[in-house]
């Protein structure tokens, strides 16, 4: 196959997904209000030891991270088939799929404020993975270029450390989503420099501190997201992780990973243009949303 038609089809692949990933948030963060109505006395967006001890019991909590790993297979197969900057923005198509769950949910309207904002991320990032399915290029992983991720992760993992250690008590929901995102960030970029080296036959030692690296940073992800979906409207936690995962991981696909080396100059400003228009369409959800407006 050229690399127009398997880029095509993990697109395809992404979009299924992200639709399992939608569902499964909504899930998971029923399951865990749930679990949280036990403890009347629960700080808002902290998530207990005996929190995570009795999520197992919930059968919705349960029913969405069975989805959530369906979503991470498919996302992964996609991450085969397609460069990591097509890909990864794809998961802006779950804040829509949440959004609609949510109100149904919660039974409340959107709003056409809301709807406005919405359309606004769909046409930025939708521009943007057109623009990058027709330029980018899958890469070859280097040592020197896995080298240079877990460099990174080790700088942003002190970072968000140290602003948890200070912050996290004035801002948990902000502050879960932040370290949600760029930890899935990283989920992402290590798993299609695994993905990518394991299928060129490259099983070397790096490539394994690459793999534990990976399965920590998700368990610790996982955390946070969990912790997240405690602190506000899931599609507004979904709408943040979705905007903050895309950014570290593009930024990685574009500076250490090089799938932007053959870019066109115009290209990489229309993406710029519509990264920004993504963004700003999230910024916008936030002040229109519905729950947000009536949460003091």
């Amino acid at each position: 196959m050229d690399l127009g038609t398997t880029s095509a089809l993990g697109v395809g692949t992404a979009l299924v997904g992200v639709v399992l990933l939608a569902l499964g948030a909504q899930l998971q963060s029923r399951g865990l209000a749930g679990v949280r109505a036990e403890d009347a006395g629960a700080r808002r967006g902290a998530l207990k030891l005996r929190h995570l001890a009795r999520l197992p019991r919930s059968g919705r909590w349960v029913g969405g991270v069975l989805l959530t790993g369906a979503a991470m297979i498919l996302n992964l197969l996609s991450l085969r088939l397609a460069p990591l900057i097509v890909v990864q923005p794809l998961g802006v198509v779950a804040l829509i799929t949440t959004a609609l769950l949510n109100a149904a949910t919660n039974a409340y309207r959107l709003t056409w404020a809301s709807i406005g904002a919405m359309a606004v991320c769909v046409v930025g990032i939708g521009t943007f993975v057109t623009v990058g399915a027709l330029t980018a290029r899958n890469a070859v992983v280097s040592d020197a270029d896995l080298g240079q991720i877990l460099a990174a992760l080790a700088v942003a993992a002190l970072v968000l450390a140290t602003g948890l250690a200070t912050l996290r008590r004035r801002f948990p929901a902000t502050l879960n989503v932040l370290a949600a995102g760029v930890l899935s960030g990283f989920v992402v970029t290590l798993a299609k420099t695994v993905v990518t080296r394991v299928s060129v036959g490259n099983l070397g030692w790096l490539t394994l501190v690459g793999l534990i690296a990976l399965v920590g940073v998700a368990v610790t992800s996982t955390y946070f997201v969990q912790s997240a979906y405690t602190s506000g409207p899931v599609d507004l936690i979904v709408a943040g992780l979705t905007i903050i995962d895309p950014l570290v991981a593009v930024s990685l696909g574009v500076l250490v990973l090089g799938e932007a080396s053959r870019t066109p100059g115009w290209a990489i400003a229309a993406q710029s243009v519509s990264g920004v228009v993504a963004i700003a369409g999230v910024f916008l959800l936030a002040r229109s949303h519905p729950q947000a407006i009536r949460t003091p």
